[in-house]
């Protein structure tokens, strides 16, 4: 076993997940601003020590990515937040790329940069604990786009990205996100997420990366926000399975899904499905955001000062995430 292989397992491995608490401060903004907060660098470090200091940390999460601003914050306790997770038992990481701008010639698609000074970069996150890191790109689904000049540029992009962060002995996440909005259908979904993992892959391997010391981040399987044709939690489950078998080589050790737009329940229950028909040699685990902390976010806006009920809806969430990342979750355990 590779040593990033070992960072991997240690992420994902046994029921555990990934808390995606990397939001731009723009991103936070807009997040603290829907709960009538100020985003304040002083408060939107005091949410994110709730969560990091709760009980089910130990248990349900194995990694955290950080934005920039985070990693460099000192916790209330006098803790560097990058040793306040550490303590928890999870592994700390960071968002890399520096967000998904306009792409040349395609104006209405993206591409995401921050390859520039992207080593040495790396050697500083390095230096303040990050084992792990993340590259985001996005991808619209309608008539004419995702375009192969998309396609291409951010799965190049990304194995650009991938081999710099393993060449500093770190792993990366690699996230191709088939954005939900619009009035797609399922099927277009499919088709369209399954050209774009398998682009990838094939730039990953000609960039020559161990492929056993990475994690996809994918999106689920899912109509469009706006279609009128949803599909079944066992449809997600049935076509994303599809999707990840037939795009992804058997060297990758773990699959960690976005929310997506979900819901908390929906984001639970469809992953809860995918592990209950898992036949692959996958880990397919959770690398949520929104779906981890909106009910904590919604109640600690009422009282910044109620720490432990924000922790008890946090370790709850948590709990039934790590739940559905072994296929034991159920219903009738979100009431208990």
């Amino acid at each position: 076993m590779s040593e990033l292989n070992e960072i991997v397992l240690k992420i994902i491995a046994d029921g555990k997940g990934i808390l995606a608490a990397d939001e731009s401060n723009g991103t936070m903004t807009k997040r603290l601003t829907s709960v009538n907060i100020s985003s304040s660098p002083e408060n939107r470090l005091l949410f994110r020590e709730t969560l990091f200091s709760s009980e089910k940390m130990k248990e349900c999460i194995g990694g955290v990515i950080l934005y920039d601003e985070t990693i460099n914050q000192m916790s209330s306790i006098g803790k560097l937040i990058p040793d306040l997770i550490s303590s928890s038992g999870a592994i700390p990481g960071i968002k890399v790329d520096t967000g998904a701008k306009d792409l040349a010639n395609s104006s209405e698609e993206k591409i995401t940069e921050g390859l520039d000074g992207l080593r040495d970069r790396l050697k500083k996150y390095y230096e303040v604990g990050a084992r792990f890191t993340k590259w985001r790109a996005v991808f619209s689904i309608n008539d004419k786009y995702p375009s192969k000049l998309a396609i291409h540029s951010n799965a190049h992009a990304l194995a650009r990205y991938a081999a710099l962060v393993q060449e500093k002995g770190m792993v990366p996440i690699v996230e191709p996100e088939v954005l939900m909005e619009g009035d797609h259908s399922a099927k277009d979904c499919l088709n369209k997420t399954s050209e774009v993992i398998q682009k990838c892959f094939e730039e990953l391997i000609l960039h020559k990366i161990d492929l056993s010391g990475i994690i996809l981040k994918p999106n689920m399987i899912l109509a469009g926000s706006q279609s009128k044709d949803k599909i079944s939690k066992e449809e997600v489950s049935e076509k994303t399975l599809e999707c990840l078998k037939n795009s992804v080589p058997s060297e990758v050790p773990g699959i960690a899904f976005l929310s997506g737009g979900q819901s908390e329940n929906e984001a639970t229950e469809n992953l809860n499905e995918i592990n209950k028909n898992n036949n692959t040699n996958f880990i397919m685990t959770y690398s949520y955001g929104r779906a981890l902390q909106q009910s904590a976010l919604k109640f600690w806006s009422k009282d910044v000062r109620n720490k432990k009920g924000t922790q008890d809806l946090f370790n709850h969430r948590a709990k039934m995430c790590s739940l559905a990342a072994q296929g034991k979750w159920s219903i009738v355990l979100e009431d208990k």
